[in-house]
């Protein structure tokens, strides 16, 4: 069974870094946006480290589009493309969470159909479940109905393939439990989770490899425009902290238990 995994992945500024949300000239956006590092989507990455391992063992192949400016992709991707074998689809864009995740997918969605020679019938699209700039839940479902892929899994934590052509999913649901599903075949779509693999080691030889391909794709990445000019947002603000100490001694634990579940209802 052969398969081909295309990857949506953006470029994000670094979560550990502090993102103070400021109004500019083209909208809302980051505080010295442009310097800050960069990485791709921490959520994407879960999906590009599963897609890798999964085509390893059905010798299938690895596309990797990503969306962001030109600069920022050549930043990361010297770090990126030591992890796993891919190709690169560039997609020259604004890669700020200020966006809207349907303009987004419209985007994704045309750099997967440029793909030259592109089995549909073998073709799994990988992503992130949500996003750390664009945390809608939605941008992959949308990607998946402009393909007209209508087998999709969302919180997935594994894929198991079977000798017959199917896989198994495994998907989050509420209570911390999974639900197992069982698709016959691709085209599917799969918004990953965190999954099983830890983070690949850099290897360099990788590196070299996929640099070879990822230079001359983010040189001819093709310009998008993704900015809707019906969103506005009138008041972005980082969420205040709460922090209240109570020091008491001698207090049994059920009663310390109760404190602290009353304190969550609030």
């Amino acid at each position: 069974m052969s398969l081909t995994i295309v990857v949506c992945g953006s470029l994000v500024p670094d979560p550990l870094q502090s993102l103070i949300p400021m109004p500019t000239p083209d909208g809302f956006g980051l505080k010295n946006e442009m310097m800050l590092p960069h990485v791709l989507d921490p959520w994407a990455a879960h999906a590009l480290y599963e897609a890798a391992n999964l085509a390893k063992k059905v010798n299938g192949k690895v596309y990797l589009v990503s969306l962001g400016l030109k600069a920022k992709l050549q930043q990361s991707m010297m770090t990126i493309a030591q992890k796993v074998p891919f190709e690169l689809v560039a997609v020259d864009a604004s890669h700020s969470g200020f966006s809207d995740s349907s303009a987004v997918a419209d985007a994704l969605a045309a750099a997967i159909n440029s793909i030259a020679g592109l089995d549909k019938s073998s073709l799994l699209i990988f992503g992130g479940w949500e996003s750390a700039s664009r945390a809608a839940g939605t941008t992959m479902q949308i990607v998946g109905e402009k393909l007209g892929i209508v087998d999709q899994f969302q919180g997935v934590d594994e894929i198991l393939l079977n000798s017959d052509g199917s896989f198994q999913v495994l998907e989050r649901v509420e209570g911390g439990t999974h639900q197992v599903s069982v698709c016959s075949g691709p085209p599917a779509v799969l918004g990953w989770a965190t999954g099983n693999l830890p983070e690949p080691p850099n290897n360099p030889q990788v590196g070299m490899l996929n640099m070879r391909i990822v230079m001359p794709a983010i040189q001819q990445a093709k310009p998008a425009t993704i900015k809707d000019q019906a969103l506005t947002f009138h008041n972005v603000e980082v969420p205040a902290q709460r922090r209240q100490t109570k020091i008491v001694k001698d207090t049994p634990v059920p009663e310390i238990a109760r404190e602290i579940v009353e304190w969550l209802r609030l």
